[in-house]
């Protein structure tokens, strides 16, 4: 294979990888830099933004503490908070978390040197412990009357530590990252945080989904799972009970697809009628 093969070849198989990083990076770029004959695309922030003056994109989980805090939403908000929860419910509510959030790139960046230093310690941490820190800032938000959770979002501070160098912000990315690298894998994103706890409810059914499209072809490696950020998710895939992930703690990040190198995964849009996989029958 010539040079310019293997880096062809290098580059698919971390095509998902990639291609989440150039959208993660477009949209952090969007707030921050001013583009040739274009301006700013985008104003305001991840929680309410216009994009090219003319698209609101409201955050569904800032608009829930909104109502929560017993405040109004402006009519503009109201209709950016309809086009961001529509989408995500369409296609699946953690394509936030993978694509969109900045947080996830210190994330797996603690997770890919916790791999190459070969880090072991791994605290057991429930992965339910998120829907309780969701629930918790809901009933702080009521008693609070204040949007409770942007005091401490780990979102909020990395775009401040952005804008305004925000000494606060640099310190939980901080210590986001030792916790993700020394404490546990995965740990803020996979057990903790409360807004990847909300968009898996709100795109528990989204039809963006890992298909086993080739069964057969599964050499049963287990690689799929080792990478995968939320690994129960393709528990039934491999097992084969199911030949569909519809979980919806499943983030599209397509680090299974980059991994698989029989080609037995894919993602697709599906738009049937069944919310659930179908089972392989095996003759």
């Amino acid at each position: 294979m010539t040079n310019m093969g293997a880096i062809r070849a290098a580059l698919y198989r971390r095509r998902w990888l990639l291609s989440r990083r150039v959208v993660q990076m477009f949209i952090v770029l969007a707030f921050l830099v001013d583009w040739p004959e274009v301006g700013r695309i985008a104003h305001g922030n991840l929680s309410s933004s216009l994009w090219l003056g003319v698209l609101p994109l409201t955050d569904p989980f800032i608009a829930l503490q909104s109502l929560f805090s017993g405040t109004m939403l402006a009519k503009t908000a109201l209709v950016g908070t309809v086009i961001v929860a529509g989408f995500y419910f369409l296609f699946g509510g953690r394509i936030y978390c993978s694509w969109v959030c900045p947080i996830n790139m210190v994330t797996d960046l603690a997770y890919w040197l916790r791999q190459k230093l070969n880090l072991k310690g791994n605290m057991t941490m429930s992965r339910e412990l998120r829907m309780a820190v969701l629930g918790m800032s809901l009933i702080l938000t009521v008693l609070s009357g204040t949007l409770a959770w942007e005091n401490f979002n780990p979102i909020t501070l990395f775009q401040r530590e952005l804008m305004w160098t925000s000494v606060a912000g640099s310190m939980v990315l901080l210590s986001l990252f030792l916790f993700d690298l020394l404490i546990t894998r995965r740990g803020w994103c996979g057990h903790l945080c409360p807004v990847g706890a909300f968009y898996a409810v709100l795109g528990r059914y989204g039809r963006l989904r890992v298909t086993a499209e080739q069964s057969g072809s599964c050499a049963g490696c287990g690689s799929c799972i080792r990478v995968c950020p939320e690994p129960h998710v393709l528990a039934p895939v491999v097992s084969l009970k199911a030949n569909t992930v519809t979980h919806g703690d499943c983030t599209r990040c397509g680090a299974c697809l980059d991994q698989c190198a029989t080609g037995a995964l894919a993602m697709k849009l599906d738009l049937g009628k069944s919310f659930r996989g179908i089972p392989i029958v095996r003759k």
